[in-house]
């Protein structure tokens, strides 16, 4: 269903079973997939795809060009996993060249009001984003991360998976996997416990995640490469660990959020 007053492009792409409420726009890059309901005063630009059964709600900009002033009309897009949930006020820009020329966000993710998603980021599944939280470019964010309200994530960051940023936090720096932070600027304040539990993490696992966690980030034994090192060489079975010791080792444009 269709509402009369919106503005559909000759050449967009609309799945079965859609609603399109009133003064919605969309322009011909636009693929909507099947289930999908826009409520009303929706702007979506661009080469956008949106995966079924995502619900978006008024005054939402999706794929327009990004604010960056490198940008000069390149061909990029946006790219909107299923089961999403996208309130109001949320903008949504498309990538860049030099970024990838992709912005994109997974399944079942909640995007309060107001969050700002630039361009190039890319953003897992299940993430959570309280009203207001924003991305700056090129910012990767893994699955199962919750963004506190009007907390703001500097360019090129990365957010482990698993973990939880305080309301009103800026984190200037990578947030490692299943971590609290909070503060502005942010810092390092524990594990996300609730987090893990939720996830019926064993018990077993949580307390040698919780040995391995005191270790590197609160330990002031020997250097922080050398403790990331020592349970490296311990070679610990326990998946979230594994994670952890990936997302320490892997290249970064920033340093880490600590204590």
């Amino acid at each position: 269903m269709i509402h009369k007053t919106s503005i559909i492009n000759k050449n967009t792409k609309i799945g079965s079973n859609v609603e399109i409420g009133p003064f919605c726009t969309l322009g011909d890059n636009v693929h909507i997939g099947e289930g999908c309901k826009l409520h009303s005063h929706i702007n979506i630009q661009g080469d956008v795809e949106i995966g079924k059964n995502t619900e978006i709600f008024p005054f939402v900009s999706i794929g327009s060009i990004p604010q960056d002033l490198k940008y000069r009309g390149e061909k990029t897009k946006v790219i909107i996993g299923s089961n999403c949930k996208i309130r109001e006020y949320v903008t949504v820009n498309i990538g860049t060249e030099g970024g990838g020329k992709l912005t994109s966000l997974g399944d079942n993710c909640l995007l309060m009001v107001g969050t700002h998603i630039a361009h190039d980021c890319i953003v897992g599944n299940n993430v959570i984003f309280a009203n207001h939280s924003t991305l700056a470019g090129h910012v990767v964010i893994h699955d199962n991360v919750v963004v506190g309200a009007l907390s703001a994530i500097h360019q090129f960051s990365r957010i482990g998976e698993g973990a939880m940023i305080g309301g009103m936090s800026g984190v200037t720096a990578d947030v490692v996997p299943f971590s609290t932070v909070i503060g502005n600027r942010a810092k390092l304040s524990g594990l996300n416990i609730l987090g893990l539990k939720r996830r019926l993490t064993k018990k077993s696992e949580m307390s040698e995640l919780r040995k391995v966690f005191k270790y590197i980030f609160f330990d002031k034994k020997n250097t922080f490469k050398l403790r990331i090192n020592e349970i490296k060489n311990k070679k610990y079975k326990e998946k979230t660990i594994k994670v952890l010791l990936d997302f320490l080792s892997s290249n970064s444009e920033r340093s880490f959020v600590l204590p």
